[in-house]
C-alpha cells in the first residue's frame, strides 16, 4: 500500500508521496500506473518528498511526469508541499530542494503560499534548445501562431504571444511545438494574450501530461518573456490560467516569486498489487 495525498494549484493537480523515511521503493511502471487518470488516481504530476541533501533545506522534492520522466521545476507544486511542510514544522518560512535548486517558500495570508523559483535560464545551452540560436525569436509556427520565445526555469518553455489565446487549439498545435527538434527534451507550451486590464491570459500544453489547467513554472516563464519581449512594461503581473490567477513577479535581480493558493482534494492510499 502507498499512501498518498492528492493535491493541486488551481487544478494543476498531484500524488505527493512521503518517502522521507526511505522505505519506499518505486519502479517508473509504477509511477506511470499510479498517474494514470483511468488506471490510477490520475495526476498532472508525481511528487515525491525526500530527505534534503542540502543542509540548508528542510526537504527534496522529487517531481516525475506522467511518463515517470523527472522535472527539474513544478511551481504549483513547490506551494503545496510547501503548505505541508510549513503546517509541519509551524515555521512561516522553509526551503524546498529540487533539481532545480534551494526554493525558498512561505505562506503569505489569505491561503495563498509564495515560492522563489530562481533565475531564468535564457541561454541557450541551459534552455536548452538543440542549437545556438536566437531564443527570443525562434523559427516555430504552429497554427499561425510564430516566433515563440524560449525560457527555461528548470525544464524547458515556449511561450507563444498571440491575439487571442482562447482561440488557439491546443489540442491540436501544443504536440507539435512540444516535439519540436529545437527541443531535445521536449518542451511546454504556452500561448499567451493581453486582456483589457493590463493582465495576461495564458493556456498551457504541458510536456507528457498535455492541457492543464495551471502551470506554475509556465506562468513564471511566461512573466519573463513578456518583460524581456516588451510584451507587457510591468515587472509584476496577475496571468490568468483555465484555473485561476497566479501572480508573478520578475525582480531586478532575475529571480521570479510565484504567488498562488494551494489545496488538497484527499488523502487514501493505493495497492500496487490489486492494480497490476
Amino acid at each position: 500500500m502507498v499512501a498518498f495525498r492528492k493535491m493541486h494549484g488551481l487544478g494543476n493537480d498531484f500524488i505527493v508521496v512521503d518517502n522521507r523515511d526511505g522505505k519506499l521503493k518505486l519502479s517508473d511502471e509504477q509511477i506511470k500506473l499510479m498517474s494514470h487518470r483511468r488506471l490510477g488516481i490520475g495526476c498532472d504530476q508525481f511528487i515525491i518528498l525526500e530527505p534534503a541533501q542540502n543542509s540548508d533545506a528542510d526537504v527534496f522534492m522529487r517531481i516525475h511526469n506522467p511518463d515517470a520522466s523527472e522535472s527539474g521545476a513544478c511551481g504549483n507544486a513547490t506551494r503545496c508541499v510547501a503548505s505541508l511542510i510549513i503546517a509541519e514544522t509551524g515555521q512561516s518560512e522553509i526551503i524546498i530542494e529540487t533539481l532545480r535548486g534551494l526554493l525558498p517558500s512561505k505562506e503569505v495570508g489569505d491561503g495563498l503560499y509564495s515560492v522563489n523559483m530562481g533565475g531564468a535560464l535564457l541561454d541557450w545551452q541551459n534552455i536548452p534548445l538543440s542549437r545556438d540560436i536566437d531564443t527570443t525569436k525562434l523559427p516555430i509556427e504552429v497554427d499561425g501562431a510564430a516566433t515563440p520565445f524560449a525560457v527555461g526555469m528548470g525544464n524547458p518553455h515556449c511561450v507563444f504571444f498571440v491575439d487571442d489565446a482562447d482561440k488557439i487549439n491546443l489540442e491540436k498545435v501544443g504536440p507539435e511545438a512540444e516535439h519540436h527538434p529545437l527541443f531535445p527534451e521536449r518542451t511546454n507550451v504556452e500561448f499567451v494574450s493581453k486582456k483589457s486590464d493590463g493582465s495576461l491570459r495564458m493556456r498551457v500544453w504541458e510536456r507528457s501530461a498535455g492541457i492543464t489547467m495551471a502551470c506554475g513554472s509556465g506562468a513564471c516563464a511566461v512573466g519573463v518573456a513578456a518583460f524581456e519581449s516588451g510584451f507587457t512594461d510591468n515587472r509584476k503581473m496577475d496571468i490568468e490560467l483555465d484555473g485561476g490567477v497566479l501572480t508573478i513577479e520578475y525582480l531586478e535581480n532575475g529571480d521570479v516569486i510565484m504567488t498562488g493558493p494551494v489545496a488538497t482534494s484527499f488523502i487514501s492510499d493505493f495497492d500496487l498489487d490489486e492494480a497490476a
